[in-house]
């Protein structure tokens, strides 16, 4: 039978873990992006929006205001710790998985499902313009409920 002592305790704060994250990124691990940076990134990998992530940092008891949300997850992107996504003009998820894959935006539900880079295909992309470089490709396909 297991020890329940064991089994009750905590799993130890990922802050220093992820404090040198931040650091190595060229971020100063300042005490709200540390605690944005532990609901980002202290489970599996998800999508979020701005207004998601500073809903669940009222409920961690996280006092942020919605811009220093914004400002701080397009820190994130810009130091390569989170993808956007743009969805449309007025709203964009950040995705903490960095690798190349594509998406499912589920229009009734406002949420994002991965599509694995493998399973859509391209014949050709056009050319760059002069002076610039493809970086990466985003692929959004748009699904609904179907009714019956």
């Amino acid at each position: 039978m297991p020890d329940r002592t064991q089994m009750s305790r905590t799993h130890p704060s990922r802050k220093p873990c992820l404090t040198a994250v931040l650091r190595m990124a060229g971020l100063r691990p300042t005490r709200q992006r540390v605690a944005l940076a532990e609901l980002l990134f202290g489970g599996p990998h998800r999508h979020v929006s701005a207004e998601q992530l500073h809903s669940e940092a009222s409920v961690s008891r996280v006092n942020v205001s919605l811009a220093t949300i914004y400002n701080t997850l397009h820190q994130f992107h810009e130091a390569g710790l989170l993808r956007e996504v743009a969805v449309d003009a007025s709203r964009s998820y950040f995705d903490t998985d960095t690798s190349d894959h594509h998406h499912f935006y589920v229009e009734d539900e406002q949420r994002m499902i991965d599509i694995p880079a493998t399973d859509v295909a391209f014949q050709a992309l056009p050319e760059a313009p002069d002076g610039m470089v493809v970086t990466h490709v985003d692929v959004v396909v748009r699904v609904r409920k179907a009714h019956s």
